[in-house]
């Protein structure tokens, strides 16, 4: 069985797109995946899976049953638990001295970028919010908080040329926890 986390791309938010959690865990359940489970209202599922598929097949059977049910899409990405879990050693913030874990999130990508628009992005600086890009993650420190940064998922999809979702450092601890 492998184990994968799905974060999906707004949910929940503002009233629209709304799924509840319990309907996410049966539309899961109703695709063959096992040992599912939902974390919190914004489309964090943890799961199993003896399929044999990629990560972009497993994305579209969810993204395709999702708008088959609610007749909308929504993004959805993939990360195994290791990768996860490996995401989250390599946060280059976690061990700096004065950084507030409820002040770190990770921007999960779709895709890796291409490394045109990685060295563009460099000359962006935002201080004191500060971000390091590794692989299909985006590790970002906002010290007066997400909510005042303008290094917003919206920010990182336009700048990087790929989709993307945040989640902040509990969101991402609590999904190693239920995949541990």
């Amino acid at each position: 069985m492998n184990q994968h986390v799905s974060v999906l791309r707004g949910i929940n938010v503002g009233g629209t797109k709304k799924i509840v959690m319990a309907d996410l865990k049966a539309l899961y359940l109703e695709l063959g995946f096992k040992d599912v489970l939902t974390y919190i209202q914004s489309g964090n599922v943890v799961f199993c899976s003896d399929k044999s598929l990629s990560e972009s097949e497993l994305v579209n059977l969810i993204q395709d049953k999702i708008f088959k049910k609610y007749s909308f899409k929504v993004l959805v990405i993939i990360r195994t638990f290791e990768e996860l879990k490996n995401s989250f050693e390599l946060n280059p913030f976690i061990n700096s001295e004065g950084i507030l874990e409820d002040k770190l999130h990770f921007t999960f990508l779709e895709e890796l970028p291409n490394s045109e628009v990685l060295e563009l992005i460099k000359m962006y600086n935002y201080e004191p919010d500060r971000f390091v890009i590794i692989g299909r993650l985006v590790y970002l420190y906002c010290p007066n908080g997400y909510g005042n940064t303008k290094l917003t998922t919206t920010f990182f999809e336009d700048k990087l040329k790929v989709k993307a979702t945040t989640r902040n450092f509990k969101t991402t601890l609590k999904l190693i926890e239920l995949l541990s």
